[in-house]
């Protein structure tokens, strides 16, 4: 398995480590709910060194992505990130991914771990004269998220992150060591090290996510934790943290058989340009289809993934995630459904152990501050 640059101080912080998509990650630290729960009130640190990172250049890089993304990057200014999906030509996702135009012509495409290769060789098949150059070795990435990560980043930043919308990054320093990244954009300095920030994430909570080069990583990352407010967080709470907020996870809310229109959300797809799959979405609009779905069970039970969806005896679909939210203490589930059952208030039930759970179909996110 790979590992990230972090991966001893997981071990010297007592992390229970498992094989995630290829990489040894941390599951866990003092417990699922109990990260869960700091990061909704006060901080946490993420490792996400196993995500991908491909830096696309060229004169010409953003109307070529236009042509390969559902949500257009052409129209972002320097500095902005765009969520969308890369999709096959039978419409199918390939990847939901997030895009920065952190550059004058020059874009950062962040696939998941386990696309990294798939995502990288389709832009290339699907570009022409673009340089593709992936960074995915060469950069780790320290997600910071909750209500605290602005003022406990802030303390060994450059830039002003109050600046910084939802969804806006920048290049900066962090106070430290020396440190050079990406030579041919921010040239070297003495002012610390090197970094680009994005304010994203994973978990519905305010934070940033923060790039450095790999030998920087650990520095960063005991940086951080000598604020007592902030913890290390595992895999496990970072499901369940999206899962509150109803975010898809790669591989299992979609697994390349769903499209944009399956999956949503609405915005993630601006009809209003060309891109490869467009014409497979005008067409599945035409006849019904089943969408994805939060629902919220009425009684007590902890739904699963692969559970079945009922309506009136009837299996309809299949849960994609489910798990009892930490924060609203019932359980909470994700599933593919046939368009006329998919309305708010629509009722369902989850089978658990042979037996049918009542449950209603909500809007999403679960969890609402």
């Amino acid at each position: 398995m790979k590992r990230t640059p972090l991966y001893s101080e997981h071990l010297a912080l007592g992390a229970r480590m498992v094989e995630f998509a290829g990489w040894e990650m941390p599951i866990q630290y003092s417990g699922i709910i109990e990260e869960h729960l700091h990061v909704r009130g006060q901080c946490g640190l993420f490792d996400v060194s196993h995500m991908g990172d491909l830096l696309i250049r060229g004169p010409d890089a953003a109307k070529q992505l236009d042509n390969i993304i559902t949500n257009p990057i052409s129209k972002a200014p320097v500095g902005k990130g765009v969520y969308g999906h890369l999709l096959s030509t039978d419409g199918q996702i390939i990847d939901d991914i997030i895009t920065y135009h952190i550059a004058q012509g020059q874009y950062l495409m962040v696939p998941n771990a386990s696309n990294v290769d798939r995502v990288r060789e389709w832009v290339k098949e699907r570009t022409n004269g673009l340089d593709v150059v992936d960074l995915s070795t060469r950069l780790a990435c320290i997600a910071v998220q909750g209500p605290l990560a602005q003022e406990i980043l802030q303390s060994v930043c450059s830039i002003d992150l109050s600046a910084l919308k939802r969804f806006q990054g920048a290049f900066a320093f962090l106070s430290g060591n020396d440190s050079h990244f990406m030579q041919d954009i921010l040239p070297r300095s003495g002012q610390g090290v090197g970094c680009y920030i994005a304010r994203t994430g994973y978990t519905g909570e305010d934070g940033f996510e923060v790039l450095v080069e790999d030998k920087d990583a650990p520095w960063l990352w005991k940086r951080l934790l000598q604020d007592k407010r902030t913890r290390p967080i595992g895999l496990g709470a970072r499901d369940t943290l999206r899962l509150e907020m109803g975010y898809l996870l790669s591989g299992t809310d979609f697994d390349g058989r769903q499209t944009s229109l399956q999956t949503g959300p609405p915005w993630v797809v601006k009809m209003d340009h060309p891109f490869i799959g467009r014409d497979i979405l005008v067409l599945q609009r035409e006849r019904p289809y089943d969408v994805l779905v939060g629902m919220e069970l009425l009684e007590k039970g902890v739904p699963r993934h692969g559970y079945d969806i009922v309506h009136k005896g009837k299996v309809v679909g299949k849960v994609t995630s489910g798990n009892m939210s930490p924060c609203l203490r019932i359980g909470v589930a994700l599933g593919y459904v046939p368009q006329r059952l998919a309305s708010p208030g629509t009722e369902l039930a989850i089978s658990i152990r042979g037996e049918p759970v009542p449950a209603k179909v909500v809007d999403i996110p679960f969890y609402r501050k």
